[in-house]
């Protein structure tokens, strides 16, 4: 039965051209920001042969579809001013999609440091809010949101101090 539904499958899958995949793959990358990893997969996805693969990301590349310090520049801006994530959560997420250091490095350097900190604060002030129990479970809970959203351990420390926990 597993083979059957194996050659369905395969038999239904659309076949692409490369001049086909390219224009998918155009209208890929311009709907929103993407780096190569998933450019790649999305390809692999479809069909595509890795030499054609190769071919397709250099045109990519190119006519400037496809640009790595764009999408780490776009990928920190966003999730810091989305989900208010810190550095660590940032920096891990982009090596996760195999980003050069140098491109992280750009990318964390667009973050405002005054803004990381009023940031960290109002996070604080609404995870401290929205928290119930003792002062105890509080911190807890504070200190566990703030790690699990990647915020730096010595500033975390800080704010525990500043909100006198």
């Amino acid at each position: 039965m597993t083979v059957f539904l194996d050659y369905l499958y395969l038999v239904k899958k659309k076949s692409y051209t490369i001049k086909q995949a390219q224009k998918k793959i155009e209208f890929y990358c311009v709907y929103q920001e993407r780096c190569h990893k998933e450019v790649i997969a999305k390809l692999y996805e479809m069909g595509i042969i890795p030499l054609a693969i190769d071919q397709i990301i250099s045109t990519l590349i190119q006519n400037d579809f496809l640009n790595e310090t764009r999408y780490a520049l776009s990928y920190a801006r966003g999730k810091f001013n989305t989900k208010k994530w810190g550095k660590k959560r940032i920096i891990f997420e982009l090596k996760k999609r195999k980003i050069s250091d140098f491109n992280i490095k750009l990318a964390l350097n667009e973050i405002n440091q005054n803004e990381y900190l009023i940031t960290l604060d109002n996070l604080s002030n609404k995870i401290i809010s929205l928290s119930k129990g003792d002062k105890i479970s509080k911190k807890r809970k504070l200190i566990s949101a703030l790690k699990y959203r990647g915020w730096e351990t010595n500033l975390i420390y800080e704010q525990l101090e500043k909100l006198n926990f």
